[in-house]
This record gives structure tokens, C-alpha cells and sequence, in this order.
């Protein structure tokens, strides 16, 4: 028999539309086999809690970021399977990141990394971010259109980090071009895609970074993680380390980006919440919260089944491939009214799921949230309007959107916008 429903994995009408698709699978139940991959979609908010929340290490995140493809390197055998990953581990990709971390080694590489990027860590950096999203913007005031993605967007996310970890400003264009081109699962070249592990170009450098700041200390974020300890005393791994220090920098300057972004559409399609933000900038952090739900930057993430287990009423084979929709969970009807409008009053507007939850909430929350307010705030104080540029995006009632082809992240490739400086 054909199937009749997109392929989630490769039909780029559902990268341009993903709601739609979250909502068909959601209308067949909050739990549902995917047919092309073999994978469960999980998008009902009440599902994706329970799994991401599951406190009895039913679900391992070692294909947390790359999900059924490639297909796992063994055959599930049994109603436990935490034996065989554990012994095939190393042959999955992106197994060397925090991301994919389970048990143990998760808890104290987390904690290390909370440790340094905390609170305290985030507000010094406040002033910083003020003065940055202003020189940018400083520049762009200058004409009266841009491509805010490149120009705004990612270049106030990559200076923060990058000033933050403390990497020297000759190296900064240099670290992103390693890196390589924004994030794709659908084409590009196999190494730079998301797949492998596309930070492997940037060990190098990071270990030199690190091995300098070993030797010499500095007031950065990089001596920190070159100096740290595990919660137990012991020293870390000084590979994971360089691999915390690349995930970090990659990270740190993507997902917020793509925030920022979003925010900035949503805010250019609607002339009466810019407005309502201008005069009520304290509202700009739950615009902020709003974006995360309406449309985040991560659409799912994905867990593997170690035992034989069950979600919402659904029997979970041990080795089975669950693709938690974080998005699709963050506007399920039965949790959020009216999911598909924007509204910062909503009173459940923290309910979100833009950032993860459970275990693998994401360690930069914080500095994201601050970040991409900041952007906004600035943005919107120092303009009188802004709109969306109709000669790359089209005329209201036909607007139309480039995204990375990507089916994890939602990433704008371009976002073109006309304005009136303030």
C-alpha cells in the first residue's frame, strides 16, 4: 500500500510547514508510527512530558541529535537493550557530545558545565550584549533593508560566544568557516552535515585553546572548562572537554540565532505587537517565550527505548526510536488555546517545550533568553517600524520563507526586512 503521508525526513514541504505535519500525526494519536523510517512520532504534550521527564532511565539520548538516520549500528534483541548500546556506543554518530550522554557521565559533565555558565557568569555579560546589538546595529541604520539573519541575527550570536569563551577576535571567521555551511540533513556534503559530526574541523583549534589556558589562565570561559573538576574531584577527560568547548561554540552562536530570527518575522508580520512591545519592552521576555513555543528552534529531539516500556498507552518495544516533537507538543490544542496565534498574554506561556525538558533541558537557556531579548529590545527601540521585504518574501497574503533543509532544527536561510530607524 502507498503511504499517503509526508515523509517527515526528506519532504521539503514539510521543513517549509512543519505544523501541519505535527498536526497530522497528532489527529492519529499522541504516539504514532512513522511509516517511512520506523520511528514513533511522539507529539502530544502529556507524551513528549512523559518520555523527556522519565526518571526510571527508560530512554537513552545517545541518537539524540541525528535520530533513525543512520539507522542504529545493531539489532535490538530482548526487553533490554542498555547492554548492547552500551557496546556499540562509540559507532554513533555525535556519541563523544554531552547531547548523547545518558546516566552517570551526563550528570557530572552537566554539572561541570552549569558550574561555569552560570547565572552570575550570564548577567556579567549583560552590558556587553547591550553595546554589541547596538555597533550592529549602528551599521544596518545606516540602509534602509537587510537580511537579518546574517546580519543581525547570527553576527550578535557568534560575537557573544565567542567574547564570552574568550576566542581571539582574528579567529572568529575562521572558527565559523570550519564549521561550514548552516546546518543541513537533506544535501551538502557528508561530512559537514549534521549526521556525522560537523565540529570535528574545530577540534584542533580547541585543543590548543585549551592547552594555553591550562598553562595560562584567563578570565574567560575556556579557562574555566580547561580548569575543571568533576563533581566528585576527579579530572575530566580532556578530549570531552574540547568536545564541551566546540559544542559550545557551535551552539552557542546557532540555536539563538535562529531565535532571534524568528522573532524578528513574527514581530515583522505583525505591526500592532510591535508597536505594544515598543511601549511595554518589559513584555519583550514573554515575546520571547512565545516565539520558543510558537515556533522554536529545535523542532524535535529524539530518544532511544532501553527496556520494554509504555507512552500514553502505547507499548514501546525495547530499541524502538522515539522523534519527540517539542514543537508540535508546544502547540498541541489540548494544552495551548488557539496554538497557532501569537499571544504573549497567554497564561501558560512558560509551558513551552522550546528548550527541552527533564534531564537534557538545555545548559544555555539562560544565555539564549537574554541574548535574543536584547536583540529585540534593541532592535525595536531604535526603529519606528519594520516590515517584511515584499521583493525577497512576497506581499501579505502570499508571503513565502527559505528554511535549511533540516528536519531537526527549524532555521531560517534568509529573512529580508525594510525599516524606519526611530
Amino acid at each position: 500500500m502507498t503511504n499517503t503521508e509526508p515523509d517527515f525526513f526528506s519532504d521539503p514541504a514539510v521543513i517549509d510547514d512543519p505544523r501541519g505535519y505535527f498536526d497530522l500525526k497528532r489527529a492519529q494519536h499522541p504516539v504514532a508510527r512513522e511509516p517511512y523510517h520506523g520511528t514513533l512520532m511522539v507529539t502530544g504534550y502529556d507524551a513528549v512530558q512523559q518520555v523527556l521527564l522519565n526518571s526510571e532511565g527508560a530512554f537513552s539520548s545517545a541518537a539524540s541529535v541525528v535520530g533513525p538516520l543512520p539507522p542504529l549500528p545493531f539489532t535490538p534483541e530482548g526487553d533490554d537493550i542498555s547492554a548492547q548500546l552500551e557496546a556499540h556506543r562509540d559507532a554513533m554518530p555525535w556519541s563523544q557530545h554531552i547531547v548523547c550522554f545518558d546516566g552517570e557521565r551526563h550528570t557530572h559533565y552537566r554539572a561541570l558545565m552549569a558550574g561555569i555558565l552560570n547565572p552570575q557568569r550570564i548577567r556579567q555579560n549583560e552590558d556587553y550584549l547591550y553595546g554589541l546589538a547596538d555597533r550592529l546595529l549602528d551599521e544596518l541604520l545606516q540602509k534602509d533593508r537587510c537580511n537579518i539573519v546574517p546580519e543581525y541575527a547570527h553576527a550578535a550570536t557568534t560575537y557573544a560566544i565567542a567574547d564570552l569563551m574568550g576566542i581571539p577576535v582574528p579567529d572568529r571567521a575562521e572558527l565559523l568557516a570550519l564549521i561550514g555551511a548552516p546546518p543541513s540533513q537533506l544535501e551538502g556534503d557528508a561530512v559537514h552535515k549534521v549526521g556525522p559530526d560537523p565540529l570535528v574541523f574545530l577540534y584542533p583549534r580547541f585543543e590548543h585553546y585549551l592547552l594555553a589556558r591550562q598553562a595560562e589562565p584567563c578570565a574567560d570561559l575556556m579557562s574555566e572548562i580547561a580548569n575543571a573538576s568533576l563533581p566528585d574531584a576527579s579530572a575530566p577527560d580532556f578530549a570531552t572537554l574540547v568536545r564541551l568547548a566546540c559544542f559550545l561554540f557551535g551552539a552557542g552562536q546557532d540555536t539563538t540565532s535562529r531565535l532571534i530570527a524568528m522573532g524578528v518575522k513574527l514581530l515583522a508580520q505583525d505591526p500592532e505587537l510591535q508597536a505594544r512591545l515598543r511601549r511595554e519592552p518589559e513584555r519583550i521576555a514573554d515575546f520571547v517565550e512565545e516565539t520558543l513555543r510558537y515556533d522554536a528552534p529545535v523542532k524535535v529531539a529524539y530518544r532511544l527505548a532501553l527496556r520494554k516500556t509504555s507512552v500514553a498507552g502505547i507499548e514501546i518495544p525495547a530499541g524502538t526510536l522515539l522523534t519527540v516533537c517539542l514543537s508540535a507538543a508546544s502547540n498541541d490544542p489540548a494544552h495551548f488555546s488557539h496554538p497557532d496565534k501569537v499571544d504573549i498574554d497567554r497564561p501558560n506561556v512558560r509551558d513551552h517545550i522550546g528548550f527541552s525538558k527533564g534531564r537534557h533541558t538545555c545548559i544555555g537557556a539562560p544565555l539564549g533568553r537574554l541574548e535574543a531579548r536584547i536583540a529585540l529590545e534593541r532592535l525595536l527601540a531604535r526603529t519606528a517600524h519594520i516590515e517584511l521585504d515584499p521583493a525577497h518574501h512576497g506581499d501579505a497574503g502570499a508571503r513565502h520563507f527559505r528554511y535549511e533543509p533540516t528536519y531537526t532544527f527549524r532555521s531560517l536561510a534568509d529573512l529580508y526586512i525594510t525599516y524606519t530607524p526611530a
